[in-house]
């Protein structure tokens, strides 16, 4: 099991020094990981940050911790804008990015703008196409949302083949999903920091994962959820998580409260 942040840079954190200065911290206190929120709150009233912009700076204040969103609605963003971004802060950090997508749990943030959510066929596709054009070779492509007419992506991402891509969400499509990639991510607990799901839950899903798996490779099972210093999460582990992901947002308190449940380090194994 490996242990990370995850950040909801809305609000107070939406301000993008406050993540770099918990992001410090986390690798201080040995913390593998920072993953942060992806939403365009301030449609719906709540001031929030760019990810991609924040994690590049704390790219540049970290060397070791892995950086990535919990999750990316992949659909809000052509492909390859997406792709060079992602691969961008792959090379900034020395090949630390992970990209978390998922098709959008908050319909406001596309009828905002005039769009309607899409659905799991255009995250699909857009994914397919991210990964042609992080492979270094010509991209040929015509589907039904999307054409890439002999193109070639530069620089690469130092990860190889990929940058690895983790598949937020529970419904049956998000799981054959997230079993064609590197990594499952899991929302494990409300909005008060109570756990909703329980180990035996967990295994039953992984199991289900697992089945739709083509291959025996690796794959990333991260659990989001809210623990007490010292406390032990080992029965997450014992049910196929490989990550737990403290989520840290406005609702467990002030940004100084964060700070020091990021300081006291990682949960027991």
């Amino acid at each position: 099991m490996r242990y990370g942040i995850d950040v909801a840079i809305l609000g107070d954190l939406a301000d993008p020094a406050r993540l770099v200065t918990l992001a410090r911290e986390a690798e201080a206190a040995g913390w593998d990981a920072v993953l942060v929120w992806d939403h365009l709150a301030f449609a719906w009233g709540m001031p929030s940050a760019d990810p991609w912009v924040a994690l590049a700076a704390v790219a540049q204040a970290t060397s070791r911790i892995r950086l990535g969103t919990a999750v990316t609605a992949v659909a809000r963003h052509r492909p390859e804008r997406l792709a060079q971004t992602v691969a961008t802060l792959d090379r900034l950090s020395g090949g630390r990015a992970i990209l978390g997508a998922g098709l959008g749990g908050v319909t406001r943030e596309f009828t905002a703008f005039g769009s309607a959510r899409p659905g799991g066929v255009v995250l699909d596709e857009a994914l397919d196409v991210m990964s042609s054009l992080w492979s270094g070779d010509e991209v040929h492509h015509r589907g039904a949302c999307y054409t890439v007419d002999g193109v070639r992506l530069a620089p690469l991402p130092i990860q190889r083949p990929r940058v690895p891509v983790w598949v937020g969400g529970t419904a049956p499509g998000a799981l054959r999903r997230a079993a064609r990639w590197d990594g499952w991510i899991v929302a494990g607990d409300d909005q008060e920091g109570r756990m909703t799901l329980s180990p035996d839950s967990l295994a039953a899903q992984v199991t289900e994962l697992r089945r739709h798996r083509a291959t025996a490779g690796d794959l990333d099972v991260a659990v989001i959820g809210v623990s007490e210093p010292g406390s032990a999460v080992r029965a997450y582990a014992e049910a196929g998580a490989t990550w737990w992901l403290e989520h840290l947002h406005s609702y467990r308190g002030s940004v100084e409260r964060l700070m020091q449940r990021v300081k006291a380090g990682p949960p027991a194994p």
